[in-house]
């Protein structure tokens, strides 16, 4: 049974992400899922709203009007949303915590794909799968996602993404859109580079990284007792300035991260904690209609 608040939440969700697509904030309002699923229909008049990219000019030029090129959606494809539900997620040092914010992007996504009219499927994952929900489509099933997205309660703590990347490949759903939404702290994470090369192979696969400030840069505070909420170790660090071994080590691992995700073919997505996503989401699929 949800609670009040989360289905309060689920509301303001659901009436900002409609707004965003049926407005006028991101264009093609189904571009927000789709990649290139579509194809040539003809060439016609503009009309005023009508994406200036799309504008044949040699056309334009031969009539001496302006001509934009009409395209016709080739198809619906699958989204599948994969979520790291590990015990990392469940920290903050603001307002929100990483698991609530994953929760709201993946409502974002599952959202928009059902305004597009593409089926979506979901996967809960930590050091094994945790929950599986097929591809599906309508109110219905937006609704269900919706529920476990913010109802569910992990059983691990720890977090293996190549758990989840070997059940994607076994999925059978071939050129799909794939967002894989953690924090991606997981120490055999660049141990996986053939894995998550086929997986980027057989999907538009989108890495989403949600990260608190402070997983970015640590604050200059003196000694401080950490405790690694996956394995329970605790150690104390010196964060008596910003050069010291632990900024640099979570500079490094956010480089490493990005430099395996480009040369496999990963697009990245990062979100942070405490500021508002949906403008990143948003630049993040104007970059890439771009190309």
């Amino acid at each position: 049974m949800l609670s009040n608040d989360v289905i309060k939440k689920i509301r303001r969700i659901e009436i900002a992400t409609r707004r965003i697509l049926t407005g006028s904030a991101i264009g093609d309002s189904r571009s927000i899922v789709r990649g290139p699923g579509f194809e040539f229909d003809q060439i016609r008049e503009y009309q005023i709203g009508d994406d200036v990219r799309y504008i044949d000019w040699n056309s334009s030029s031969r009539a001496n009007s302006l001509l934009v090129k009409q395209y016709q959606q080739e198809r619906n494809r699958t989204i599948i949303i994969a979520i790291d539900v590990s015990a990392s997620s469940l920290f903050c040092s603001g307002d929100q915590l990483k698991s609530d914010v994953m929760a709201q992007v993946a409502a974002v996504f599952t959202l928009a794909a059902e305004y597009a009219k593409d089926a979506v499927s979901v996967l809960l994952f930590s050091d094994e799968i945790e929950l599986y929900i097929p591809a599906g489509s309508g109110r219905q099933h937006t609704r269900l996602i919706m529920e476990k997205l913010f109802a569910y309660q992990s059983k691990s703590k720890k977090t293996r993404i190549a758990c989840a990347l070997d059940r994607l490949m076994g999925l059978g759903k071939p050129d799909g859109i794939l967002f894989l939404i953690s924090d991606f702290i997981d120490t055999t994470l660049q141990n996986n580079k053939k894995i998550l090369s086929l997986v980027a192979r057989k999907y538009d696969f989108v890495a989403v990284r949600c990260l608190d400030t402070n997983e970015h840069a640590l604050p200059l505070a003196g000694f401080i007792t950490v405790t690694d909420s996956e394995t329970g170790q605790t150690v104390l660090v010196d964060l008596r300035k910003q050069s010291g071994a632990a900024s640099l080590f979570l500079k490094n691992r956010l480089q490493q991260q990005e430099q395996l995700f480009k040369r496999n073919g990963v697009a990245l997505l990062d979100i942070m904690v405490d500021r508002p996503f949906v403008n990143d989401v948003i630049k993040f699929f104007r970059k890439r209609m771009m190309k």
